[in-house]
């Protein structure tokens, strides 16, 4: 799979572009803030139906626009694909595959597969647990219907049960009976998501030791603990003997909205102990693992974003990233980079076809091909 051909009007610093794409690797080059993660982002929008850094729709407008749109043309198992993202101001937000708009976004989630590696992703390793759970979220989403709808349900659920707790003072009449209505609905959907979390981090964890060893040397270990209140107990159980406690916190302390992904290096939490080299090569190799997995779960192979990838990485691991990167497994790439030269001559050593795009204030020009 790979995109043909992106259209944008309107996104963010970029008011108009028309490019074409190689299906291997596309470059775009360009000072900061002149429209390069802006162009990744918009093909990301594509995939799944928002922005990867700004989670207000309208605040990809650009500034005093009243509309957006973005349009991609793709090839997807031999079939052609165009999908239509559009957005007025105090409008709701129009997404279309093949001209015929989708009744629930969620229905789109899946169809174009993607991963991104931005500089924005230092947030999994130094925000708290939300970013974590929202990262398996998204890849485990990208595969797997049921368990998006099973997301869906429990948060509507916990949306429901928190409401009830802030309007409860105790647990009188028939306020108790309600709670074990939401309860059950908790339990029932948390244990379908516990389930598919803990298997995806089975499978995951290898395969991301096999690319953080390939981009550091195999001179570090890097590891992840999936911890869950699942694995204290049943669920049904759990919530009801902190009825009381959440009563006085007015908030749900028990459920898979608290899990969390701890991420070590040499056994110790990377946030605390891995340097800036160390926790980029961290983030790229839990990437590229989440690539190989969702190549593996789709048959289809994900389009690959790589933002800044080069920075602060030393000139031993960019080396290995590159081997990486060139080998055939990658199908379409999309690189950003500030230093034309120092990009060009990267791309070349990997021996696949390339476009070279540069950015200029929110203007795309094609310089080779």
């Amino acid at each position: 799979m790979y995109i043909k051909h992106l259209s944008i009007v309107n996104y963010k610093n970029i008011l108009q572009a028309e490019l074409d794409f190689s299906s291997g690797i596309n470059c775009f080059v360009g000072n900061n803030g002149t429209g390069k993660t802006n162009l990744l982002d918009s093909i990301y929008y594509l995939s799944f139906c928002k922005s990867y850094f700004n989670p207000v729709d309208s605040q990809v407008i650009n500034h005093g626009e009243d509309f957006f749109v973005v349009q991609g043309s793709y090839e997807r198992n031999s079939i052609d694909e165009n999908i239509y993202a559009g957005l007025k101001r105090d409008h709701k937000k129009q997404f279309k595959r093949n001209k015929k708009e989708y009744v629930k976004l969620s229905e789109h989630i899946g169809l174009l597969p993607l991963v991104m590696v931005s500089p924005a992703d230092e947030r999994l390793i130094t925000d708290g647990s939300e970013q974590r759970r929202r990262y398996i979220d998204s890849v485990i989403s990208q595969f797997d219907k049921s368990y998006l709808d099973n997301l869906l349900r429990y948060n509507r659920a916990l949306i429901q049960r928190n409401t009830l707790l802030k309007k409860s003072r105790s647990l009188e009449g028939n306020i108790a009976s309600q709670f074990d209505v939401w309860d059950a609905q908790l339990a029932l959907s948390g244990a379908v998501i516990f389930e598919k979390r803990q298997r995806f981090i089975n499978d995951i964890i290898p395969v991301f030791n096999d690319y953080y060893a390939a981009i550091s040397g195999e001179s570090e270990k890097v590891d992840m603990i999936y911890h869950s209140h699942h694995k204290k107990g049943d669920l049904m159980e759990l919530l009801q003997q902190n009825r009381e406690r959440d009563l006085i916190l007015g908030y749900t302390t028990k459920g898979i909205h608290r899990d969390d992904l701890e991420l070590l290096l040499n056994k110790y939490p990377v946030r605390h102990d891995g340097s800036q080299g160390q926790k980029k090569s961290f983030l790229i190799a839990l990437k590229f693992a989440q690539y190989g997995f969702l190549y593996t779960q789709n048959d289809i192979a994900p389009i690959l974003l790589l933002d800044d990838i080069f920075d602060k990485l030393d000139h031993e691991r960019g080396e290995r990233l590159i081997k990486l990167v060139g080998n055939n497994y990658f199908k379409q790439i999309f690189i950003t980079d500030t230093q034309k030269e120092r990009l060009v001559h990267i791309v070349s050593e990997t021996g696949k076809e390339y476009r070279l795009f540069e950015t200029c204030n929110g203007n795309v020009q094609t310089v080779y091909e």
